[in-house]
């Protein structure tokens, strides 16, 4: 398995030197990786303990029979029987009372996904531009907020549009989708195959929905998909043709449909005039209502002008001075955010409490409380989280009482308990200067 793997690693390392070599490069014989051994690799590198598809299959289950199993769709592969199975759709909580579509594949479809989601990977990665972090290999949420929060501080003047996209996944035009595909992708079976991919359809509550636009979120092509399409609609777009025309500097940071652009305020009618055409070109719909202009600028505000503030990957962006009184670009986690984060809390304590003991319950509350810190623990919100924590502290003692009509523990004998067994520490995990 070792040498299958540095195998098709060579392989696809050799894809993104060609594209990075070549931003032009068409890629005629793409077909030919999905092989037994590839697949195979991709097979082992699959979740086990994700949920199952609408044929009901687990992993163990395929992986019983597993060479006979990959021979066989390698076989209709190529000989251009093979159709993805219609995605099982179910409706995973937001926290806010709304509810994401999340979609799940088949084992076998799984495979295929990550070996097309590879491929595409190391085509497209090469020529992503810079201000594109989401679902990027060594990129992160943490990473895009760095560089927005760098590029703020280094403008004293400005402003920024908080676009926000309506339904972004679910409005994916196929045709136009695979018309972009084709400008680099040669191969016909290859663009065949993301094509039956698209139109599989969702199967939700028994019924089967096809339609011609929409990647299913939860699938493993799907962001490496919507990255390309909007690399194509906004990345490029912004850089090649509106970037030479602005007055100013533009300045684009986007993590999957998650968008914010910064601009000289006398650009931004113009460029919210072509934004929309661009998008409507793309059929993507531009949500007006949510879609903000805020004035940014650290000149106004030292004239006494009151500026905006905006919301980028749960997080409030702000003008706020620093401890020597100097106006600096802040960050702190964004309020619906961490109103919802609390909801998400209690809902865990109430469901919980009369399961497990308590030495298990804490250990979980402690996983809790390092996984915010770990995503919100970054320069400028030490206080935020520390009030999450203790508000957090707050509803875990509540509905430890609650277990039954007897007090369970009061708050002197809790603290002893948090004492001995204490939280993980609030620190600074990402340091944005």
């Amino acid at each position: 398995m070792k040498q299958n793997t540095c195998e098709l690693e060579t392989k696809l390392k050799r894809i993104k030197e060609l594209s990075k070599e070549n931003p032009k490069m068409e890629f005629k014989w793409l077909i030919q990786y999905f092989n037994k051994e590839n697949l195979i690799y991709c097979f082992h590198m699959l979740d086990g303990k994700k949920a199952v598809g609408a044929d009901g299959k687990s992993k163990d289950e395929y992986n019983k029979n597993l060479e006979e199993n990959i021979e066989s769709l390698v076989k209709r592969m190529r000989m251009n029987l093979y159709y993805p199975a219609p995605v099982r759709e179910v409706k995973i909580p937001k926290g806010d009372g709304k509810f994401r579509p999340l979609g799940i594949s088949n084992i076998e479809d799984k495979m295929v996904q990550s070996l097309f989601a590879k491929i595409l990977s190391a085509i497209y990665e090469p020529i992503f531009v810079n201000g594109s972090y989401g679902f990027r290999e060594g990129r992160s949420c943490h990473g895009a907020i760095k560089e927005l929060q760098n590029f703020l501080y280094s403008k004293y003047d400005g402003t920024v549009i908080d676009v926000d996209l309506k339904n972004f996944f679910g409005t994916i035009n196929h045709r136009k989708l695979i018309l972009l595909l084709e400008m680099k992708i040669k191969d016909k079976r290859f663009i065949k195959y993301i094509v039956r991919m698209l139109r599989s359809g969702i199967l939700s509550n028994g019924e089967l929905t096809i339609t011609d636009e929409g990647t299913p979120q939860g699938s493993i092509c799907s962001p490496v998909l919507a990255n390309i399409f909007a690399h194509y609609a906004i990345d490029v777009w912004i850089r090649d043709l509106v970037a030479p025309k602005v007055n100013g500097d533009i300045h684009m940071v986007r993590y999957a449909d998650d968008l914010v652009i910064w601009i000289n305020k006398n650009d931004v009618d113009r460029l919210m005039v072509a934004l929309k055409k661009r998008l409507e070109r793309f059929s993507l719909i531009l949500n007006e209502d949510k879609t903000k202009i805020i004035s940014f600028s650290r000149r106004e505000i030292t004239y006494g002008k009151e500026q905006g503030t905006f919301k980028f990957l749960g997080f409030t962006f702000y003008i706020g001075k620093s401890k020597n009184g100097k106006w600096i670009i802040k960050v702190k986690t964004a309020k619906k955010t961490f109103a919802n984060k609390l909801k998400e809390m209690t809902k865990w304590c109430q469901e919980n409490r009369n399961k497990y003991r308590l030495s298990y319950l804490w250990k979980i509350f402690q996983s809790k409380i390092r996984g915010h810190i770990n995503y919100y623990g970054v320069s400028h919100n030490s206080n935020g989280v520390s009030r999450f924590i203790q508000e957090a502290k707050w509803i875990f003692f509540k509905w430890l009482n609650r277990r039954s009509q007897k007090r369970s523990m009061n708050w002197e004998k809790f603290n002893k308990h948090v004492k001995y067994n204490p939280l993980p520490e609030n620190k600074i995990v990402h340091n944005l200067f």
